[in-house]
């Protein structure tokens, strides 16, 4: 089946869906969707290639990309790298295989894009010093 036939059905209605009041574009909480946007671009769940990336258990980020090969198997449809060797590095080698594997070149800044926000987000956030009192 077509991606274009897959979002025309699931376009209004499935499980991954977050509709508010006088939300004009609804979210979307579905795996390998990289701004939770509910977009056709986005979409997780119609394309034969797609990308996600998520934080890991020890620091770092997991990209979770989906094997075109194996759209019927879903246990091997997806494969799942770690990256945890610092953050330049890392998102270097993001790019590298992404581009390497022939991934959608669209998703590859939205894709950088998430991993630095995941990284940011596992830095340590300093500590707010105390006014001390001062004394007459």
């Amino acid at each position: 089946m077509s991606a274009h036939l897959s979002w025309m059905i699931i376009r209004n209605n499935n499980a991954f869906l977050k509709k508010k009041r006088n939300i004009n574009k609804p979210f979307s909480a579905e795996p390998n969707n990289l701004t939770n946007l509910s977009s056709f671009r986005y979409n997780g769940l119609i394309h034969k290639k797609t990308v996600g990336v998520v934080p890991a258990e020890k620091g770092g980020f997991t990209v979770v990309c989906k094997k075109p090969k194996c759209q019927h198997r879903p246990a091997k449809a997806t494969v799942k790298r770690t990256f945890k060797a610092g953050p330049r590095r890392s998102l270097h080698k993001l790019r590298n295989l992404l581009n390497a594997n022939g991934y959608r070149s669209d998703l590859t800044k939205v894709a950088l894009r998430r991993a630095s926000a995941v990284l940011r987000s596992q830095k340590p956030v300093p500590e707010k010093k105390k006014a001390s009192k001062k004394t007459e």
